[in-house]
Parts: C-alpha cells; sequence; structure tokens
C-alpha cells in the first residue's frame, strides 16, 4: 500500500488491501476447512448439503429449490451433488404425493449420522480459526461481511 501511495498518490488504492486481503484468507480458509471436511469423507458442497437438510429440522428435508436458496451450492451445481450424495446412501429423493413435480431431499439416517459426526468437528476447526479476534470484533466483522454481500446481490 506504501508503494502504491508513494507510485500512484492520485489514487486511493485502500480497496486493493481489503479485496487483497480477503482473497488470500477465503483461499487459506478454504485449505483449512477442506482437511476438517475430508476427515469425514465430504468436501465443501457436499457438506453443505447435508448441513442445510440437518439445520431444517426433522424431517430433515427440503425441496432442491429450497436447498439451492438456502445454501452455498448453486442451482447448477445441485443436481450433481445430490446425485453424489444419494449414491452413497446418505440423502434420498422422494417425489411429492401432491405435486409430481416436486421432489423432496432428505438425510437418511446415515446421512444424519454423517453430519451429526462432521459438524461439531467444523464449528471447533472454525472456533480455532477465529481465536485471535474476540466475540465482539466477530460480530462486526461479520455485520460488515454481510453488507459487502448483500450490496452485490448476495442474501
Amino acid at each position: 500500500m506504501e508503494q502504491w501511495a508513494r507510485e500512484r498518490p492520485d489514487l486511493d488504492a485502500s480497496p486493493m488491501g481489503v479485496i487483497g486481503r480477503i482473497s488470500r484468507l477465503a483461499r487459506l480458509l478454504d485449505v483449512e476447512l477442506a482437511r476438517t471436511f475430508s476427515k469425514h469423507g465430504l468436501d465443501r458442497p457436499s457438506f453443505d448439503v447435508l448441513a442445510t437438510l440437518r439445520r431444517a429440522g426433522p424431517p430433515h428435508r427440503l425441496t432442491p429449490a429450497e436447498l439451492t436458496s438456502s445454501s452455498m451450492v448453486t442451482s447448477g451445481a445441485i443436481t450433481q451433488r445430490l446425485d453424489r450424495l444419494e449414491k452413497r446412501g446418505l440423502i434420498t429423493r422422494t417425489p411429492s404425493e401432491l405435486d409430481g413435480r416436486c421432489v423432496y431431499v432428505a438425510l437418511t439416517g446415515e446421512g444424519l449420522e454423517l453430519i451429526e459426526r462432521a459438524l461439531p468437528d467444523h464449528v471447533a476447526n472454525e472456533q480455532r480459526l477465529l481465536a485471535t479476534i474476540t466475540p465482539a470484533q466477530r460480530k462486526t466483522l461479520a455485520d460488515i461481511l454481510r453488507k459487502l454481500l448483500e450490496a452485490r446481490g448476495d442474501t
């Protein structure tokens, strides 16, 4: 930042410091999160689908559209993820009795057991990764990041 200030004092390059740090941190965090997920035979999108179904509460069932809107998985990737999870016996897809066009995705017993084992490890990992900042700082950071995401149309 000092170099840019010296070389191009006419530009406010401070956004580069913020965006660069967010990007760098995201890459570092992805590596750390992937380690924990892999211990449970999962990747980030698969974990997210299972966790989204789990946090929906009993019967741990959502439509693919609901999954897409409440998870971090894009609509284009959801079918592929569901196919893989279904082949592993972690979810089922069942047509709605009321609307043949609607399908429900639900955790199986094995899927529920897996997410119940993986979730505490994931939360402990995230606690460890954020241990250098206080709970108040976490809240402030989360609020700032939410505001930036909302400005980009991400809710």
